[in-house]
């Protein structure tokens, strides 16, 4: 029989969950994780990975409708959509079986099943062969994500109207689509399908398109893709009527209405945490709206019962969630010099076209802090590898505390920025300042330098505009 006494226990495979896994295997802990159904959860399976596949598919054939602005000719250029879904399918294979190996390496004990609390340091689990097994830990890390948010009236019904999962793997693509929500997982398939070549529509309720990012960068994203060929509509209401084979779309903004009809929608108005079936009723654990409530090191209330990841509440980002998970297993085990996680320094990436990164607070943001800022931007038309990768359309923008020099926020729409932007993380961690970004030689010439210029701009010396 598997053992089943351990140190720690955690509810759950994905980022989070995998992740503390493995970190507190490093630090000689006695681990196990339950996992219902994919190791990897929901980003490696059916979220972060199998969509970047997908939009790298739609970057390439972008750039390949657009060959003649390199100076090649390309003719009759088709494309198969289930070869397409099978390459994202595969690739989300290849790193959930990759998971799997860093349990079997980690000599993490992996239970095929759904858990729940049982009582003081005991956990009920129904296995997937249909048995039944009661583990014991010292601690507990509840790390069982989310999923997608149905709001009444546009429920997904998995056939004409679809969450990010059949959004993913659908039979053959839609000719046209509405997308209601303009966060990052509505963009990004709209994106997608845009190059593609459907007709799309998107719908948002609040005044702006991707609404968490800098003003700036919202307004300029809608214009690009509105340039690409997108219907955007802000401040909009969408009700809906399903046909046969397709949805009819009535859509209000202000005293305006007007009917769309389209072949398919996608829902992505938010998600929702994973906290039933989990035995919190008469635990300390508290529930607040779809989250579990935690304090700055994962705990709950409950004695050696933790939270971390999508179901713990915002920011809802993998990287978060992974970061959250080491944090929590290193106070656990008394590491020294632990600290807690400061949600200021995380950075957040929408990977349509263009890329879209931010990170801190937004202009508007420290404006309502009452601070005195300093606010620098700079163009990709003045960077040269910008205009040589035929990338010019974009900008980066800083955001400094006037009086110390500290970088608050910085913004930033164009080509590769999701790559760029791990580059003020590292500086915020840090708490670096602004003359010490500026005293940083970055390599010429990449894109990177834009960056440099950004800060620069904040204090009125660019050198390329």
């Amino acid at each position: 029989m598997a053992d089943t006494n351990f140190d720690l226990i955690v509810i759950g495979g994905g980022p989070g969950g995998y992740v503390a896994a493995i970190r507190a295997a490093q630090l000689g802990i006695k681990t196990a994780v339950v996992e219902r159904e994919h190791m990897g959860g929901i980003c490696l399976n059916w979220g972060c990975i199998p969509t970047k596949a997908l939009l790298r598919t739609s970057e390439v054939y972008g750039l390949i409708k657009h060959a003649d602005a390199y100076g090649l000719s390309v003719k009759d250029v088709s494309y198969d959509s289930q070869k397409i879904v099978e390459r994202s399918r595969k690739v989300a294979k290849q790193l959930s079986n990759g998971v799997s190996l860093l349990m079997r390496k980690n000599k993490i004990t992996v239970f095929d099943g759904s858990a729940k609390l049982a009582g003081a340091g005991r956990l009920a689990v129904a296995m997937n062969d249909k048995s039944n097994q009661t583990l014991t830990y010292k601690n507990l890390i509840i790390a069982t994500g989310a999923r997608a948010r149905n709001l009444p009236g546009l429920e997904a019904d998995g056939k004409l109207i679809w969450t990010y999962k059949e959004a993913m793997v659908p039979p053959e693509f839609p000719k046209s689509l509405l997308v209601i929500g303009s966060g990052a997982i509505g963009i990004e398939f709209a994106s997608f399908y845009r190059t593609m070549g459907a007709a799309v529509t998107v719908c948002e309720v609040l005044d702006r398109v991707l609404p968490v990012e800098d003003e700036e960068v919202s307004a300029f994203a809608r214009r690009a893709f509105e340039k690409q060929g997108m219907k955007i509509f802000t401040g909009a209401t969408v009700s809906l009527k399903k046909g046969a084979n397709d949805v009819t779309a009535t859509i209000k903004v202000g005293d305006k209405t007007q009917e769309i009809t389209v072949d398919r929608v996608i829902s992505a108005v938010g998600i929702v945490g994973n906290v039933e079936n989990l035995g919190l009723e008469g635990t300390k654990v508290k529930v607040e709206k779809t989250h579990i409530v935690i304090d700055q090191w994962g705990f709950t209330g409950e004695p050696n019962v933790y939270a971390i990841g999508d179901v713990a509440g915002p920011p809802w980002l993998a990287h978060k969630a992974m970061h959250e998970g080491v944090v929590v297993v290193e106070k656990i085990a008394g590491v020294k010099g632990v600290h807690p996680m400061n949600t200021a320094n995380i950075p957040g990436c929408t990977y349509c076209q263009p890329q879209v990164a931010s990170i801190g607070l937004t202009e508007a943001a420290a404006k309502a802090k009452g601070l005195q800022i300093k606010v620098g931007k700079f163009p990709f038309i003045g960077n040269g590898k910008a205009i040589a990768l035929g990338e010019p359309e974009g900008f980066i923008k800083t955001v400094f505390d006037a009086g110390t020099g500290e970088l608050l926020g910085a913004h930033m729409i164009g080509a590769e920025v999701t790559e760029l932007i791990q580059g003020y993380s590292v500086a915020k961690t840090l708490e670096t300042t602004e003359a010490e970004l500026m005293a940083t030689v970055f390599p010429h010439p990449t894109l990177s330098e834009m960056m440099h210029e950004a800060v620069l701009a904040a204090y009125g010396r660019p050198l390329h505009i």
